[in-house]
């Protein structure tokens, strides 16, 4: 069934366990997540960023493709349908318009007021469809001069009433060229400041010690993407090596299914709190 996730997320935090978000690339990626997650019985949410819909026809094709697939597959766990890092208030418009349940206005580049004058006109349009509504504050770039600050996160959630914030605390995006310098002090005096669900950012390639001490520290949501590109697209070269003459692109594409669903299947066990 398809929900917002801001129940999910509440009950994630008091329990000291994260909800998946896995970035969602085409058709074929949002059935794979979906059945794996539905197998596993975890509620996950499905992420889809500006550049995906792009890809896939739009946002009302991409709500589509979500909303047919659980009915479908007869999904018996939590969908969330979400949009990931939206640059502008127009677009989370266009995603809640066309029955997005989740949106995350990434306003993080702007200087803190006009962070929250953006967030919170998101957050005013979306309380009227009860859409849940994720903001970032500081830099998610690996660089301690861009974490985020506590007495602007407090004013911040104080002045834009967003539903979760994914906080800079030395993550980073895509893949790590250096060693991620993660402040896990901050994570903690975060949560317990600002008490709302935190989100974890470039979590592809942190290892499970990792992301289990960060979801004890307060994170209750967890966006995995680069992770399950990467395994993907090695199961499809291996693929295509091994078969040179393969030019069915329903074969080729489905090739990465195992490995895809062998990633989403570790992080649910991460994530879990066990």
């Amino acid at each position: 069934m398809v929900v917002n996730s801001k129940k999910l997320l509440i009950e994630a935090k008091k329990n000291k366990i994260a909800i998946p978000q896995f970035n969602v690339n085409n058709l074929e990626w949002a059935k794979y997540i979906i059945e794996q997650c539905n197998a596993c019985k975890t509620p996950v949410i499905l992420g889809f960023s500006e550049s995906a819909i792009k890809y896939i026809g739009g946002y009302n094709v991409a709500s589509s493709i979500v909303r047919e697939l659980d009915k479908s597959l007869k999904v018996t766990i939590p969908l969330v349908i979400h949009l990931d890092h939206a640059s502008s208030f127009e677009s989370c418009k266009k995603a809640i318009d066309a029955g997005f349940t989740s949106v995350m206005i990434d306003a993080s580049r702007y200087y803190l007021e006009r962070n929250i004058e953006i967030t919170k006109k998101v957050v005013e349009y979306a309380e009227k469809y009860s859409v849940t509504v994720e903001a970032e504050l500081g830099i998610i770039d690996n660089h301690k001069e861009n974490y985020t600050n506590l007495e602007e996160a407090e004013k911040f959630i104080k002045e834009t009433n967003v539903d979760s914030l994914a906080p800079a605390i030395g993550t980073e995006h895509g893949i790590y060229k250096t060693r991620p310098n993660i402040d896990f002090n901050l994570c903690e005096k975060l949560s317990k400041s600002i008490q709302i669900p935190l989100v974890l950012h470039g979590a592809s390639g942190l290892n499970d010690t990792t992301l289990k001490q960060l979801v004890k520290l307060g994170i209750s949501k967890v966006n995995i993407n680069t992770e399950l590109q990467i395994a993907w697209s090695n199961e499809l070269k291996k693929y295509l090596s091994e078969n040179k003459t393969a030019y069915d692109p329903r074969k080729l594409i489905s090739s990465g299914e195992v490995a895809l669903k062998r990633v989403i299947t570790n992080k649910i066990n991460a994530l879990s709190g066990n």
